[in-house]
């Protein structure tokens, strides 16, 4: 069923790409521009679900002072505080869990474009492809290893799957001159990566306004997805790029469709309430 899938979403992408390049679209721009359209569509198909996160999230944010009153009044009963928090969720049209779901729908299509990608940079058609200088195929590390022109002690090149992350910085620190003489090969990943390093803390930034406990998670967060994009394809961070864009776009008019109810403060307690 996986491969079923891989081979399906291949022939989307060479659909896309090959229908591109019969209007003499040149094989770089279609091949990128055939992971934003994936991108576009992907982003369609989610929206009923993604608009439901981000509404939810928003009346989150909203109810934070009436959870803290709760925790302030049932924080020695744990049942009694999930049991009340749950019934603030239920009578605002809350569910916690909703913001996991569109995450988790997307996270086999990321996989499922790290596969094809990767089968693809096997083939000679896509060996040179690049779009506004990102090499589709190639990830931060391997672009940086071409232009170190790593080679192992008998001479050969380095294969893409031995290269690490402590290997390559390390070359690179000690090779700097040769580093940015071939700056071209590697800073258009680079930078692209740095890019998606933004827009994630971004994401995280508007997501936790408000809420103290995951402020922690604006830096954790940014880090984290930035030592895992190293290793990761150019289409890949294309892909990753565009959809955290987008997701920004949708966050912030879904922020300010809501902004005038956010306005209106929950009527808290003058006094901690005390236990019956």
């Amino acid at each position: 069923m996986w491969g079923q899938a891989k081979s399906l979403l291949l022939s989307l992408l060479e659909l896309m790409q090959g229908s591109m390049a019969k209007i003499g679209i040149s094989d770089n721009f279609s091949w990128g521009l055939a992971i934003i359209f994936l991108t576009l569509i992907v982003r369609v198909l989610m929206h009923p679900l993604t608009q439901k996160q981000m509404t939810s999230m928003q009346k989150m944010q909203k109810l934070q002072p009436l959870l803290k009153v709760i925790q302030d009044k049932y924080g020695d009963d744990k049942d009694a505080l999930n049991r009340e928090t749950m019934n603030l969720y239920k009578q605002h049209g809350v569910n916690p869990a909703s913001g996991c779901l569109p995450l988790l729908i997307q996270l086999p299509i990321f996989i499922l474009l790290y596969g094809v990608l990767y089968d693809l940079t096997k083939t000679q058609a896509f060996e040179t492809v690049t779009f506004f200088g990102v090499n589709l195929g190639g990830s931060v590390l391997t672009t940086m290893s071409d232009a170190l022109k790593l080679v192992d002690e008998s001479g050969v090149r380095i294969p893409n799957e031995e290269l690490g992350f402590v290997m390559v910085f390390l070359s690179a620190f000690t090779n700097l001159g040769l580093l940015f003489s071939n700056i071209g090969i590697w800073i258009f990943n680079f930078i692209l990566l740095v890019l998606i390093a933004y827009l994630t803390w971004l994401q995280q930034h508007l997501t936790s306004a408000g809420n103290t406990q995951m402020q922690m998670m604006n830096w954790f967060m940014p880090l984290f997805l930035t030592f895992i994009c190293f290793g990761l394809p150019g289409g890949v961070l294309l892909y990753w790029g565009v959809s955290s864009l987008m997701g920004i776009i949708h966050q912030k008019h879904v922020m300010k469709k809501t902004g005038e109810e956010m306005k209106i403060k929950p009527v808290l307690y003058k006094e901690k309430p005390k236990n019956k």
